[in-house]
């Protein structure tokens, strides 16, 4: 027994724990949930409703559904985007295709940014908070670059990588979250870094039915244009880069 007026360490200690409990348990439930969802998009073969020929065989009952019921079609729109790019699934292309055809090129354009947008940021902060672990075990040999870049310019650089097609969307995603880059610039390059390429694929949705392979949205023409902007954005570091010298 504790004589009265001595602190009870043992309970102090078992208190502080707790709070760091709960976080391991609410972490791994979330991990759960993302895994589940994942396998459960694989196992009931979902991914063929995100293809070009599901969205042309469907477009007639997809464009009624719309103009029937608008707000709810952009409502499940966003989130199902949302989704999409939250949980790295393959489909982007042709959920940014949908939005074109249902909503237009401009607010087309405008869906996708926040869908994606919201998306990618959740993304980020799974990656930073809750599998920083199995992410620096996939993609560790491409951290230090990637990070150095960061370093130098946060937003240009990742407004860089998200304007030029070089890596995968969901591969920016995952190593960001493991640089020091802060969700305020994260989500501000990658929603201005997304609208000429989601803008290019909305105004190609309006002509769904002449479309029979997304090779034909991006000629050569396209990243071209992709890769000036993405040069362009580089002019920050490159200019800080030469003062430095200079000086």
């Amino acid at each position: 027994m504790i004589p009265p007026g001595v602190p009870n360490t043992m309970t102090i200690s078992a208190d502080s724990s707790l709070p760091k409990a709960r976080a391991g348990s609410g972490k791994l439930v979330l991990a759960l949930l993302v895994g589940c969802a994942v396998a459960g998009f694989l196992y009931f073969d979902l991914g063929r409703y995100l293809s070009l020929d599901a969205l042309k065989a469907n477009r007639d009952q997809l464009l009624a559904f719309t103009e029937a019921n608008y707000s709810t079609a952009v409502a499940v729109y966003v989130l199902a985007y949302c989704a999409v790019v939250g949980l790295s699934l393959p489909g982007g292309a042709i959920m940014t295709l949908a939005g074109g055809f249902l909503f237009g090129s401009v607010l087309g354009t405008l869906y996708v940014n926040v869908g994606a947008t919201v998306g990618a940021t959740l993304a980020f902060l799974v990656a930073r908070y809750l599998l920083r672990d199995w992410v620096e075990r996939q993609f560790g040999s491409r951290l230090g670059a990637i990070q150095e870049g960061f370093s130098r310019n946060a937003f240009s650089y990742l407004l860089t990588l998200r304007l030029i097609p070089l890596f995968p969307f969901f591969l920016v995603n995952m190593v960001s979250g493991l640089t020091r880059v802060n969700v305020g610039t994260y989500v501000a390059a990658t929603s201005l870094g997304i609208i000429p390429g989601s803008f290019v694929f909305a105004y190609a949705g309006r002509q769904l039915g002449t479309i029979n392979s997304l090779k034909e949205i991006v000629s050569p023409n396209v990243l071209i244009a992709f890769t000036l902007l993405g040069l362009l954005a580089l002019v920050p570091i490159l200019y800080k880069r030469f003062a430095g010298h200079s000086s």
